[in-house]
């Protein structure tokens, strides 16, 4: 079937999608960035500990990991509009909830209502890309999506640590509550689904590359349970699992690691820790051009994903050890940016995978599927590395075992997630290929 092009209707749909759900991302990544900005000023202020800190940072992703599952679905059933209005506006006021707290149970349960409320937001993002761009071009777009996840972290310590140190964390909380929830209405505003718009044959065509959607084409139950018979979701499940478990090492304690491991003050680590997120948008957006470039040139769109995942997975593993081995504060740094450089090539591209692997009303579903088992890897790596800092009064050997356990989970997407995508015919009558 010849590719046919976008529209001008299709690109500007493209553009205003892809332009409020990086927002969302970037304001999502900048709401789990307040724990860990904060971190030393609630551990005295509450006067948690370094393992409590690390148990409540965990918190959320808890929460985060197990809601992903049924959210995927509900994604894939009723439409990421609703369900990415949804959840920004309830991970908002959660945000906005820290800001009141007393104590650390009280604390847990605001995070607990963030992860719940954030949980749609990636699994909305790949559905979006498979609604509304064909399967050769789904990288890039992915790829700007998924920047947000980079770029929330890197302006995160500037913005958060600023509101903090002029109007104290509490009121830090509660500002980035207010911003969620302007940016909830917005997207409710704004974005529309494909079964909203009528569509021409041509735009259709387009979006559809040869699959032929019927109006049954909703996710079931049945559909759901199916996705587990595929040895491709175990393996975007367990490559996942290092994947964000690396990604959450950096996450949750790179200011606390600054400020432990390299004696930095507070109002230093509130731009240096910056610092290593911004290159993840670089590899962000480097692979997602460069998964388009080899589907254009002949590699399977499958191939395509999974060769930046692994690059990536492989060079966040190598510096990590480099980051964790080197007496110079400065080589550490540059070694964890050039490391977060290859995250954000891993993550984009992990997540690109699933709206090129998963028949078309099962994206959102296989999405969260693999988010599920990253973010239970996610929720272990703040405890672990808070209860092994505790223990050995070092992050080396936390750094050292991160990067052991990507390498382990590289393999996973070169030996078990295959090369060609699920079959669609197995999900009939929901998905007919033309």
């Amino acid at each position: 079937m010849a590719l046919v092009t976008a529209s001008a209707r299709i690109k500007r749909i493209q553009r205003n999608s892809i332009g409020l759900i990086t927002l969302g991302c970037a304001v999502n990544y900048i709401d789990r960035s307040t724990l860990s900005v904060a971190n030393p000023l609630i551990r005295h202020d509450l006067g948690f500990s370094i393992a409590e800190m690390g148990l409540l940072l965990s918190a959320f992703l808890w929460a985060y990991a197990a809601f992903q599952l049924p959210a995927g679905a509900l994604v894939d059933r009723l439409g990421p509009r609703k369900l990415l209005g949804a959840g920004m506006f309830v991970w908002s006021i959660a945000q906005a909830a820290g800001g009141f707290v007393g104590g650390f149970w009280q604390f847990v349960g605001a995070r607990v209502f963030l992860g719940a409320g954030e949980s749609p937001q990636f699994s909305g993002l790949v559905r979006v890309v498979r609604d509304w761009y064909n399967v050769r071009e789904r990288g890039l777009p992915t790829g700007i999506g998924l920047c947000g996840s980079k770029l929330g972290p890197a302006i995160a310590p500037l913005i958060l640590t600023a509101l903090m140190l002029s109007f104290g964390w509490r009121w830090m909380f509660v500002v980035m509550g207010v911003v969620g929830i302007g940016v909830s209405l917005i997207w409710y505003a704004v974005y529309r689904e494909p079964r909203e718009i009528d569509l021409t044959a041509d735009e259709k065509a387009y979006l559809s590359d040869g699959e032929v959607p019927t109006t049954a084409d909703r996710v079931t139950w049945a559909d759901w349970k199916h996705l587990f018979a595929y040895r491709a979701t175990w393996g975007m499940v367990l490559g996942f699992f290092g994947e964000v478990y690396m990604g959450w090492v950096y996450q949750s304690w790179l200011p606390g690691y600054l400020e432990i491991e390299r004696h930095m003050s507070i109002p230093n680590t509130g731009w240096i820790a910056g610092i290593p997120f911004a290159f993840g948008v670089i590899g962000s957006l480097g692979s997602g051009w460069s998964a388009d470039y080899l589907a254009r040139h002949g590699v399977s769109p499958v191939n395509s994903c999974k060769i930046p995942v692994v690059i990536g997975l492989v060079g966040m593993s190598g510096f990590t050890v480099v980051a964790a081995l080197t007496p110079s504060t400065f080589v550490a740094v540059a070694a964890i940016s050039t490391a977060l450089l290859f995250s954000g090539m891993a993550g984009a591209m992990c997540w690109a995978l699933a709206s090129v692997i998963a028949p078309r009303h099962c994206t959102a579903s296989l999405g969260s599927i693999q988010n599920c088992g990253g973010y239970i890897g996610g929720a272990l790596a703040p405890a672990v590395t808070g209860f092994i800092v505790q223990d050995t009064g070092s992050f080396v050997p936390a750094l050292l075992f991160s990067a052991a356990l990507g390498m382990v989970c590289a393999m996973m997407y070169v030996f078990v997630v295959p090369g060609k995508p699920i079959d669609a015919a197995a999900f009939e009558p929901r998905v007919v290929t033309a």
